[in-house]
């Protein structure tokens, strides 16, 4: 994706700013559970507070904290490789230099659905992930588009 205005250029990322995409809401479609690798434990935090909202929303949530033993009361794995299963989406709050090895665990474990928060992009890894038939949404925020996909349907049922 080109970027035409530099001022939308994320430092370094290569990406631009997070703008409306269909992509994104279809990819929330026919999901039940979520990995949040960088899942901070401190309820003040984006990450957690995402978490807590995507929960009572139905998304079952698998923390990803290395150090962390416990988080919103479940087991907090190491990695996506220490949880060892298939997860609908890989939820990524890490800096983009972590994004590779998180997108070759999400290959491993059979994640359909890689996921980089507002200001998360790495194109390389992004076109591995596809190229694995994994779909990848970069820079948007889980939250904003799920809330936006529940707006719409509010609108439509009146």
């Amino acid at each position: 994706m080109p970027v035409t205005n530099e001022k939308e250029k994320i430092a370094g990322a290569g990406c631009v700013m997070p703008t409306a995409s269909p992509e994104a809401a279809a990819a929330l479609k026919n999901v039940k559970t979520i990995a949040i690798v960088g899942l901070s434990p401190k309820p003040e935090r984006p990450s957690h507070q995402i978490a807590v909202y995507l929960k009572q929303h139905g998304y079952e949530i698998i923390p990803v904290r290395p150090g962390i033993a416990e988080i919103m009361g479940g087991k907090a794995y190491s990695s996506l490789l220490e949880y060892g299963r298939t997860v609908d989406i890989v939820n990524i709050f890490r800096r983009p230099e972590a994004v590779p090895e998180i997108v070759e665990q999400a290959m491993q474990i059979g994640c359909r659905i890689v996921w980089m928060q507002e200001g998360i992009c790495h194109e390389e890894a992004a076109g591995k992930a596809r190229s694995a038939g994994i779909k990848v949404v970069q820079n948007k925020c889980i939250l904003k588009v799920h809330r936006s996909i529940k707006s719409q349907n509010t609108k439509r049922k009146e």
